[in-house]
């Protein structure tokens, strides 16, 4: 059975890597990660292999710039055909805005739906100590809070937060806006380089409309086996 709402991190850094991983996930998961390792490894084949194998695209290049570029690049992520992206919503209300704006008018010009557009809010990899270091001074939860409805009020149609904000946002933004969350790990599983982690049941639980999960899987001796023990 093929899961939509699991999304597996390509987080790697060759076309044989990756292509070793899609023919291993692909008859099970519908949603690829392409991050910035994987494409600046590989650039467009990168994209051209997973819709080779008929997946979706998720593409994680968090795109954090002056608005009329992200406009630019948001056009081009739409050329790419691909499911999904993300723009860091600290790049203020203006940004995601143009955001919006590039993507739609690329999808009509093409004839295509618009891919969904995701703000991303505090990394993973943050606490409130790392906040505090960049002058940020509200909690993680806070500030999460704070840009996930940034980014509604900008029109994008989603956020990536980490599991332990998924329910403040459901409670604060609604059913209606879209929760894709890293800092996904079974259970069992170190947490590595991630500060605000749960087990994909909880993240589920707590509301996630996606779980974004690499290493664990990616990496483990029988990859399929991990993703059947995620979803029972």
């Amino acid at each position: 059975m093929i899961k939509n709402n699991i999304i597996i991190a390509l987080d790697v850094n060759t076309l044989k890597e990756e292509e070793r991983l899609l023919n291993i996930l692909s008859p099970h998961v519908q949603v690829f990660k392409i991050g910035i390792e994987l494409f600046y490894s590989c650039g467009l084949k990168a994209i051209e292999l997973v819709k080779k194998y008929d997946r979706d695209i998720f593409l994680d290049f968090k795109f954090h710039d002056i608005p009329n570029t992200v406009y630019a690049a948001s056009k081009t992520a739409v050329r790419f055909g691909v499911f999904m992206f993300n723009v860091h919503a600290s790049g203020g209300i203006n940004m995601m805005q143009k955001a919006v704006e590039g993507a739609e008018e690329e999808s009509e010009k093409l004839g295509i739906s618009r891919p969904k557009i995701l703000g991303v809010t505090v990394l993973t990899s943050m606490d409130s100590e790392a906040l505090k270091k960049i002058g940020i001074n509200k909690s993680p939860e806070g500030q999460v809070l704070n840009l996930a409805r940034l980014a509604k009020d900008a029109g994008l149609d989603g956020a990536v937060a980490s599991p332990e904000e998924i329910s403040a946002i459901r409670k604060a933004i609604g059913k209606d806006f879209l929760i894709v969350t890293p800092g996904v790990r079974p259970e069992g599983s170190d947490a590595e380089d991630q500060k605000r982690v749960a087990t994909p049941k909880e993240a589920f639980q707590r509301g996630a409309d996606y779980i974004v999960i690499g290493r664990p899987v990616t990496k483990a001796k029988d990859p399929v086996a991990v993703i059947k023990s995620i979803v029972g």
